[in-house]
């Protein structure tokens, strides 16, 4: 169907649109952009570039569905630049994506792939398979390999639940846009090896909502204590780590409140053992 607002474009894709006609706004064209700024300052180039950071993101599978979760903190080289900074997207219905990464590229990605998907489902009138989303990401990731040699690195983690299958899935990207499925739980960004490590010692086929959730944020936590980029909950600003629950009845926010609860008795166990 070819639309009066959209010039000779009959495609479902918006990310295809931009690219045929409004190249400067995908990753490929700014990456032109950085290109020339650092021709024009050849003494600091964009490598040098102080571009906040995000850290630590993950995913667990539970009976019904997934739990995806992220930390706050972003950070510029070894300082913190942002302390409040939302990792973890709803992107339709029935998926969400995590972002670890540059954090300003990280971001617009979320954001382009949400209108992506709202624009597909205008046009089509159904919604994209899960599969079908996790395709598409994959091919934005990959339009963003030029910005990498940029030092802008987008590195998602995507969910989605499953209609057809009635399953919770969990899917991770390389730079060049390879798309992996994950059978149990996974976990990217600087803190990404000790959050697997925290799940693969504690995870258990067909663990419960709850269960789930609280092995989510104890990665985080471990996480957070062995790696500096990664924040953990901060009882002194009221600051903890964002998660969502991903199942057939949709999306839910896990509230601050039952977060905190749950850190609240994370820390009292390690404390006991402590003394």
């Amino acid at each position: 169907m070819k639309l009066p607002f959209l010039p000779n474009h009959d495609d479902p894709s918006f990310f295809d649109f931009l690219t045929q006609h409004h190249p400067a706004l995908t990753p490929a064209g700014r990456s032109g952009f950085l290109q020339a700024q650092a021709a024009a300052e050849p003494m600091r180039g964009a490598g040098s570039m102080s571009v906040p950071q995000a850290t630590t993101v993950l995913a667990i599978k539970y009976q019904q569905g997934v739990v995806i979760a992220g930390d706050r903190r972003a950070t510029e080289g070894f300082q913190i630049a942002e302390r409040r900074i939302e990792k973890v997207f709803k992107i339709d219905d029935y998926s969400a994506m995590a972002i670890a990464g540059a954090a300003g590229p990280c971001i617009e990605m979320a954001k382009l792939f949400q209108v992506e998907l709202e624009h597909y489902e205008k046009l089509e009138g159904v919604q994209l398979s899960c599969e079908g989303k996790a395709n598409k990401l994959g091919q934005m990731v990959k339009a963003n390999l030029p910005m990498v040699f940029q030092g802008l690195v987008v590195m998602p983690l995507y969910v989605g639940y499953d209609l057809k299958r009635a399953e919770g899935r969990i899917f991770k990207y390389d730079l060049a846009g390879g798309r992996y499925e994950e059978s149990d739980y996974h976990a990217i960004g600087s803190g990404g090896k000790d959050a697997r490590n925290t799940m693969r010692e504690h995870f258990l086929k067909g663990l419960a909502e709850p269960d789930a959730l609280k092995l989510a944020l104890l990665a985080l936590y471990n996480a957070a204590d062995d790696d500096v980029g990664t924040g953990g909950p901060d009882l002194v600003r009221g600051i903890y780590p964002t998660a969502k629950i991903v199942n057939a009845s949709g999306i839910t926010d896990v509230s601050e409140q039952q977060i905190r609860g749950i850190y609240d008795g994370l820390i009292a166990t390690r404390r006991s053992k402590e003394n």
